[in-house]
């Protein structure tokens, strides 16, 4: 039996939440120190989300009231660079903002990846309302 395009989207919708609650039980080293970092409000009394799941994708984390999303990218990115634009465009044909972060500056430099998150909340929330 062929299933239609609506049940098979929901049957894929099901296989990534499962897979994403499986990512927000076993982190990366670099989600965990992030996570740390901005879980429970502590980043400007702002409510963050991990792994979550936005059109055909799970982001790493993202603030929905700012339509911000951060995604954390290992060596392996370096890689898949056509993969991540294709990704980010869509993310972004959604309404959200993508901040890409190299897995290394979370550990050499959270503070400097904080301030970067900072800067682009202030420079979201600058934006004229269409």
């Amino acid at each position: 039996m062929v299933l239609d395009k609506t049940a098979q989207s929901r049957k894929m919708s099901v296989t990534r939440r499962g897979y994403a609650k499986r990512m927000r039980r076993e982190p990366t080293e670099a989600e965990k120190l992030f996570w740390w970092e901005i879980r429970d409000r502590r980043l400007a009394g702002l409510k963050f989300k991990r792994q979550y799941l936005i059109d055909s994708y799970i982001v790493d984390f993202v603030c929905l009231e700012h339509k911000l999303i951060v995604e954390l990218d290992g060596g392996q990115h370096s890689e898949m660079i056509n993969n991540d634009a294709k990704r980010s465009a869509v993310l972004q044909s959604n309404g959200f903002r993508v901040l890409r972060v190299w897995n290394a500056e979370i550990f050499t430099n959270m503070e400097g990846v904080i301030d970067a998150v900072l800067a682009e909340l202030d420079r979201g929330s600058s934006s004229p309302s269409p």
